[in-house]
C-alpha cells in the first residue's frame, strides 16, 4: 500500500498500553504499542505479548467475533518497540459519553443481548496453535498471584486482607489437570471503555492484553466489576442493566444457567484484582518505571475498592453486622491568617483548569485534566487527612488492634466483620479514604445512602 502517513495523535486513556490512531493510504488505522518504561515481563501489567495479542485476534476475527482486522505487526527494524496495527473501528469507547446519551439510547438498549452474545462467541473460540502460549491459572493460583503482588508493594488495607481470606475459603473447585475442553479462552478485560460502540451498537471488542485460558464466568463477572459501572453505579452489568439480565442473556446464548455463588465469588475477586491493579500502576511509577502522572493518581484509587467490596460483602454478611453510622463528608472551613497548604493547592487546580486546560488538546487535555484529579486529592487530604487519622487511631483503640495487627489477623481468619465495632471501622475507614481521593465516584454516594440513612 501506498501513500503518505497523516493525523498521527495519541488516542486517550492507556494505562498499560498506548493507541495511536494515523490514516494512510486512504485508510484508519490504529497502532497499539507497549508504553516507554514497561518492560515485556513486567509481569501483572503487560499481559500476553503483543505478537500474541495479534493473533488472538486474529482467531476471533475468524470465529465471527466483532474485532478489528489486524494489518500489520511491528518488527525490530521499524524502531517503535513492540506492538501491532489495526484497522480503526468507528464509535465511541468513553463509558461517560455512551452510557444514559439519548444519542446512544438505541445501542444501550442493544448492549446486554451484544455482549453476551460476543462473550459466548469468545468463549467457544478453540484456541487451537495458540493453546501453549496462553497462560492458565486455578482460581486459587490466581488468588496467591494478586496477594504476592499486593505484599510485594507493601499493600496494608483490612478490607483487603479480608477479602483474600474470604475468596480463598470460597474458591470453586477446579481440576488437578483440567484438559483442552475444560480450558476455555477469556477476553479478561471485557468492560465498557475497552468496547467501540456506534449509536447503532457494538462495533469492536477492543484490548485484549489480558486474555488468557481460563473460567467463562470470570469474564461476566468482571463486567460487573463495580468501577467498571462508571457512574451508573447499580446497574450492575457494565452501567447500563441489571445483572441478571445480563445473566440470562447468557444463558439464552450458552444453553446454560450461571452459577450465582460461582459467579459472586468471581465478582469479590475481579474487585481485588483492580485494587491490586491500582497498587502496581502507582509501583510502577515509585520505581521510575513509567513516570506518567495518571499512574500516581490511579495508585489512589485503592478506596474505591475499600468501598466496592464493604458494599458487596454486606450482601452476604449477617444483616445485623451492618448498623446505621452517624457520618457525612466534612465541610470546608473558612480559612483565616496566613494562606494554607489546602488553599495553596486549590490556587495551582483553578490556575490549571482556567489558564493552562483550555488551550490543549488531544492526550494533553486529558493529562492537564488527571493533574487536577491529583490536586483535588492533595487538597482534601491536607484538610482532612489528620482528623481521619485521629479518628482511625481511636476506632482501633476501641477494637484492640493497631492498624498492622488488625491486617495480620484478617488475613489469617483470626477475627471477622462480627468481632465488637470492626465492620465499623472497616465501613468509616473507606468512607474517609474515599472522601479524599475520589468523592465523585458513584460508590460513595451508595455507602452513605445505605449506611447513613
Amino acid at each position: 500500500m501506498d501513500g503518505e502517513l497523516s493525523g498521527l495523535r495519541r488516542l486517550s486513556g492507556g494505562a498499560s498500553m498506548e493507541s495511536w490512531a494515523f490514516a494512510y493510504g486512504g485508510e484508519e488505522f490504529v497502532l497499539r504499542r507497549l508504553p516507554a518504561g514497561i518492560s515485556p515481563d513486567d509481569e501483572g501489567l503487560r499481559g500476553v505479548p503483543l505478537a500474541t495479542q495479534a493473533d488472538i485476534i486474529d482467531l476471533a476475527v475468524q470465529s465471527g467475533v466483532t474485532a478489528p482486522t489486524v494489518r500489520a505487526r511491528l518488527s525490530p527494524e521499524d524502531g517503535l518497540g513492540e506492538g501491532f496495527v489495526m484497522d480503526k473501528a468507528e464509535g465511541e469507547t468513553l463509558p461517560h459519553k455512551i452510557l444514559g446519551n439519548p444519542e446512544f439510547a438505541e445501542a444501550e438498549s442493544k448492549l446486554t443481548d451484544q455482549c453476551a452474545a460476543e462473550l459466548w462467541n469468545i468463549h467457544n473460540i478453540d484456541p487451537g496453535p495458540l493453546f501453549g502460549n496462553l497462560e492458565y491459572y486455578a482460581p486459587l493460583d490466581l488468588i496467591g498471584l494478586q496477594q504476592d503482588k499486593y505484599e510485594e508493594i507493601g499493600g496494608a488495607i483490612p478490607i483487603y486482607e479480608y477479602a483474600f481470606h474470604w475468596l480463598k475459603e470460597n474458591a470453586p473447585a477446579s481440576p488437578d489437570d483440567p484438559d483442552r475442553e475444560s480450558r476455555k479462552l477469556v477476553h479478561g478485560d471485557f468492560r465498557m471503555g475497552n468496547l467501540m460502540i456506534q449509536p447503532s451498537g457494538l462495533s469492536a471488542v477492543l484490548d485484549w492484553e489480558l486474555a488468557r485460558l481460563g473460567d467463562p464466568v470470570q469474564d461476566l463477572a468482571y463486567l460487573c466489576t463495580p468501577s467498571w459501572r462508571f457512574g451508573h453505579y447499580e446497574k450492575v452489568a457494565g452501567g447500563f442493566d441489571s445483572a441478571e439480565a445480563f445473566l440470562a442473556a447468557y444463558a439464552r446464548h450458552s444453553g446454560k444457567n450461571v452459577d450465582p455463588d460461582r459467579f459472586r465469588f468471581w465478582l469479590i475477586y475481579s474487585t481485588v484484582w483492580w485494587g491490586v491493579a491500582c497498587l502496581v500502576m502507582g509501583e510502577i511509577w515509585r520505581s521510575h518505571g513509567d513516570r506518567s502522572l495518571e499512574r500516581t493518581v490511579i495508585g489512589r484509587r485503592v478506596s474505591e475498592v475499600e468501598i466496592d467490596l464493604a458494599l458487596l460483602f454486606e450482601e452476604i454478611l449477617p444483616q445485623e453486622i451492618s448498623t446505621a453510622l452517624n457520618w457525612k463528608i466534612p465541610e470546608e472551613q473558612e480559612a483565616k491568617g496566613e494562606t494554607s497548604y489546602d488553599e495553596l493547592l486549590a490556587a495551582l487546580s483553578e490556575w490549571n483548569m482556567k489558564t493552562v486546560q483550555p488551550d490543549l488538546k488531544g492526550h494533553d487535555r486529558f493529562q492537564s485534566r488527571v493533574a487536577g484529579n491529583a490536586l483535588g486529592i492533595a487538597k482534601r487530604h491536607a484538610s482532612f487527612g489528620s482528623a481521619f487519622q485521629t479518628a482511625s487511631d481511636e476506632r482501633l483503640k476501641a477494637i484492640g488492634f493497631d492498624h498492622g495487627q488488625l491486617c495480620t489477623a484478617l488475613s489469617e481468619g483470626r477475627v471477622g466483620p462480627e468481632h465488637p465495632g470492626l465492620w465499623d471501622h472497616l465501613r468509616l475507614s473507606a468512607l474517609e479514604r474515599l472522601s479524599i481521593d475520589q468523592p465523585k465516584y458513584a460508590g460513595l454516594a451508595v455507602a452513605l445512602n445505605k449506611w447513613n440513612p
